[in-house]
């Protein structure tokens, strides 16, 4: 187990299969984004910009389309991407689709993302993670959800908020803490309460006993939704998350290198209120595009029936 925690090893043959990538180097693989900001990106000047700007990684989407079902990203569009940065790649899957994950492993992609702002494929089962060598980044809203994922095989764990571009935070700021608060509620426990509380959260007692012992949760843990400023990152950062994923809607502004710049310094150098300060500065101009479009307020709308 590394020093500062955030890999875990898994021991027996129940979740490790010796013909696979061991958990462990797939969880190693997870923590190289650690401090870091991924882009969600839909096209190859996006990803440029993102690389350029210093995104540790960048995440393949498909372009926001009225109606119909998201599903997994064109794959001329992610070899496209792929060839033209150097940086790691997601690409982005249905929950429950492991065909999706097995054609996106065949390409080479770096990481997989289960992703709920697609479509589910299957509503009662997530996709076995153990099956693949490549890593998967899964989101949760509580503490129990995010181990459930960590059992299945998730090297990352996305603590997610809005799903809609809103460029609101207070979703995403409500379930950190709420994982947070769980992790140091856990962490004062006696021993002998952890296993009713293990049950509380419905997850696998020896997941939230290695929680508990490690005061976080046992894999890289990064926050998404509503991310659209660097004050918005550097406050991920210090609630206590290792990174931070940032939409797409990032690029609907006249100078989005600035504005992915400020951000990804913002994650680098959260307790520096001197770096904050240059990063957030002359950034009106560039927030100008990011907006509630009438699809996004009719989305956000739908989502709060």
């Amino acid at each position: 187990m590394a020093d500062d925690g955030a890999v875990t090893l898994y021991s027996g043959s129940a979740i490790t299969d010796a013909k696979k990538k061991p958990f462990s180097i797939k969880a190693g693989m997870a923590q190289m984004l650690r401090g870091g900001a991924i882009l969600e990106v839909s096209t190859v000047e996006q990803a440029k910009i993102a690389e350029a700007a210093g995104a540790c990684s960048i995440v393949v989407s498909e372009q926001v389309r009225r109606g119909g079902i998201k599903r997994m990203p064109d794959l001329s569009l992610v070899k496209d991407i792929k060839r033209a940065v150097s940086i790691p790649v997601m690409a982005q899957v249905r929950i429950g689709h492991f065909v999706e994950a097995q054609i996106l492993e065949s390409i080479e992609i770096d990481y997989v993302d289960e992703s709920e702002v697609l479509g589910f494929a299957d509503e009662n089962n997530y996709i076995n993670k153990h099956n693949f060598m490549s890593p998967f980044v899964c989101g949760c809203k509580n503490l129990g959800e995010a181990l459930r994922r960590v059992r299945e095989g998730a090297a990352m764990i996305r603590i997610q908020g809005d799903l809609y571009g809103s460029g609101n935070i207070v979703e995403t700021v409500k379930n950190v803490r709420s994982v947070m608060g769980d992790v140091r509620v856990l962490n004062n426990m006696d021993e002998d309460e952890v296993f009713a509380f293990s049950k509380k959260l419905a997850a696998p007692y020896d997941l939230v006993a290695q929680t508990k012992q490690m005061g976080r949760l046992p894999v890289v843990q990064f926050a998404a939704g509503g991310i659209v400023t660097p004050a918005d990152a550097a406050l991920m950062m210090q609630l206590g998350c290792d990174g931070v994923f940032v939409g797409s809607e990032i690029f609907e502004c006249p100078d989005p290198f600035k504005k992915v710049r400020g951000i990804v310094q913002a994650v680098r150098h959260y307790n520096d209120p001197h770096v904050l300060v240059e990063s957030s500065c002359g950034l009106e101009d560039a927030m100008a595009g990011i907006n509630l479009s009438e699809d996004r307020i009719e989305q956000f709308g739908q989502g709060e029936d």
